[in-house]
């Protein structure tokens, strides 16, 4: 069985998304819910009272429509995604934040979307400006600055100046940390509400700040413009320019404002003003900007009014709350400052009683070095009563020793004196029998030279007999006779000339060796003297070191006993030597 005409299911509910300046929620709604249904609800999520400075804003074809309360969410030209996405804004800006924002979490979400703005560019704000406004965030965010904590880079995360700023100025991001946080540093005891209200009470004065600004035409000429809408009223700006209107229309200036497709005209409220017009191309921009002056302008005359009941109410409220947190704040301040100085003075016993630790160890130290000082002292006392008693027993013995020696420094000077005058004979005597030798060495060269004249004369004579009897003749015979006695003289004289040889060969070799012999004694005789004359010396040396030692015996100067030689074996040797030669 087939069932026809059935239509489809519709759903009862959709998914929205709404997403404020520090959080998203997702809520599902009715199908039948308006826009106001919406609305209260985040109001009543974030607990939010102050409601008609915001609205829930969303992108229509590259321009943002805010939700329209008195209509049907599905109804309005909302995006068809799921979930549908809103943004929670402030639409409304405040003329005086601090008079008008009165609850913390509406001061908070100004702060929030004014501070995204700055640094959007939203909002022209100079570098100075932009460094003030940065350090009370940085204050609303971290609280007090403390240098134990903040070290520097604890910045390097957060988005505080604009980029504008950044690249004006040759800076690097620890220089720019530098100034911000100098600033920070002196916003000690600020709240996070209080920091809050300061950057605001900054950014309200900003020429840009709460502006809507909105591209137009102006009538007959088309030359275009820009229109901005604020808590104060419409402004007219060049296209280029933002800063400085051409013209404003204060709210309380303007009589009324009417609307006619895409044609705009202000009327003043003197009548001998003209009237201004001008025209919007688009109706969804038409239809905003007419939503942006009748809600400022709306604001505007009831902050002329008194304040309605629960207006009243929250004031009051908010005031008791602040009294009450500055009440909070005042009691945290004393316990932190209670318990800051009860650290400071544990840490100061803390450091009272390690120096008292410590002059007690040192202390005790000094005790116990007094103690080995006075023990040291007393052996020392004992030792030097002792080395005292040595001393004297020294003494009496050195005495003993001086007179010992003094006696024998008696005997050692005459014999000093007995041994100089055997050196001065001894020396003499050395003397006359080198003058001797140099004598005999003399004689034995003269008879050396009178041989060699001799052997010279002898040779002369052989020479000349050679010569002779070349010359005789001879006869042919056999010979003449010769006599007995010719030849006896001839064998004699030959005789005697062999006798002249040999008595001088046997003369001349005498008088060589005895001429050897007495160099060799002379030469033995001066290796003794040298012998003699150093032990002399050696003697002196050892006489001189004994009148020494007399002498530190006698008066306050060292002395040395002198060492005794054999003297007898000295002059014993001495008189052998004389005997030899």
């Amino acid at each position: 069985m087939s069932i026809l005409g059935l239509k489809k299911k519709q759903p009862k509910t959709f998914k929205v998304k709404v997403m404020t300046m520090d959080a998203e929620m997702e809520f599902s709604c009715e199908v039948k819910w308006k826009g106001k249904d919406l609305f209260d609800l985040v109001c009543r999520t974030i607990g939010l009272r102050e409601t008609w400075f915001f609205g829930l804003r969303y992108m229509v074809k590259d321009t943002y429509a805010w939700l329209k309360p008195d209509k049907r969410v599905l109804d309005q030209d909302v995006p068809k995604d799921s979930p549908i996405t809103f943004h929670f804004l402030a639409k409304f800006f405040p003329e005086k934040v601090e008079d008008e924002l009165v609850q913390e979490i509406t001061q908070h979400l100004f702060f929030l979307q004014v501070k995204k703005q700055i640094l959007d560019e939203e909002i022209f704000c100079s570098p100075e400006a932009s460094v003030l406004l940065a350090s009370y965030a940085v204050q609303a965010k971290y609280g007090d600055y403390d240098p134990n904590f903040h070290k520097p880079g604890f910045l390097a995360q957060d988005e505080l100046l604009p980029k504008r700023v950044l690249m004006q100025y040759q800076m690097t991001p620890d220089m720019w940390e530098e100034k911000i946080t100098a600033w920070y540093a002196e916003h000690r005891g600020i709240a996070r509400d209080e920091a809050e209200m300061e950057y605001l009470k900054i950014a309200q004065d900003l020429d840009m700040y709460g502006v809507s600004y909105f591209s137009i035409t102006q009538n007959k000429r088309d030359t275009e413009l820009l229109l901005g809408v604020d808590a104060q009223g419409l402004h007219i700006y060049s296209p280029n320019s933002k800063l400085n209107p051409n013209k404003s229309f204060p709210w309380s200036g303007i009589r009324n404002i009417s609307y006619s497709e895409k044609e705009f005209t202000i009327k003043p409220l003197e009548k001998k003003k003209d009237v201004f017009k001008f025209y919007s191309s688009q109706l969804r921009v038409n239809k905003l900007i007419l939503q942006l002056c009748i809600g400022n302008h709306d604001l505007f005359m009831r902050r002329r009014k008194v304040d309605s009941i629960e207006v009243q109410q929250m004031k009051a409220q908010a005031k008791e709350e602040k009294a009450r947190k500055k009440m909070e704040r005042q009691i945290l301040a004393r316990e932190k400052q209670m318990r800051e100085d009860a650290e400071r003075a544990k840490e100061e016993m803390e450091r009272r009683l390690f120096q008292l630790q410590d002059e007690a160890r040192m202390a005790n130290e000094a005790l116990l070095r007094s103690e080995e000082t006075a023990d040291l002292l007393a052996e020392k006392a004992q030792i030097a009563e002792e080395e005292a008693k040595l001393l004297a027993h020294k003494a009496a013995e050195a005495e003993q020793e001086r007179q010992r020696l003094e006696v024998a420094a008696i005997k050692t000077k005459e014999e000093k004196r007995l041994m100089e005058q055997k050196m001065r004979e001894a020396e003499q005597l050395a003397v006359k029998l080198v003058e001797q030798s140099e004598r005999r060495s003399k004689e034995a060269d003269h008879l050396k030279q009178d041989l060699n004249e001799a052997k010279d004369a002898e040779r002369r004579a052989k020479q000349k007999l050679l010569e002779i009897s070349k010359t005789t003749p001879r006869p042919r015979c056999a010979g003449p006779p010769v006599s007995p006695d010719s030849d006896a003289s001839a064998d004699g004289s030959f005789l005697r000339m062999d006798f002249k040889d040999s008595d001088m060969k046997r003369l001349s070799m005498e008088i060589e060796r005895e001429r050897l012999e007495y160099m060799e004694r002379s030469k033995h005789l001066q290796d003794q003297l040298k012998e003699l004359k150093s032990e002399i010396e050696s003697l002196k040396l050892e006489e001189q070191q004994q009148a020494g030692l007399y002498t530190l015996l006698t008066e306050p100067r060292p002395y040395t006993e002198p060492a005794y030689l054999p003297h007898s074996n000295v002059l014993q040797m001495l008189f052998y030597v004389l005997k030899k030669v």
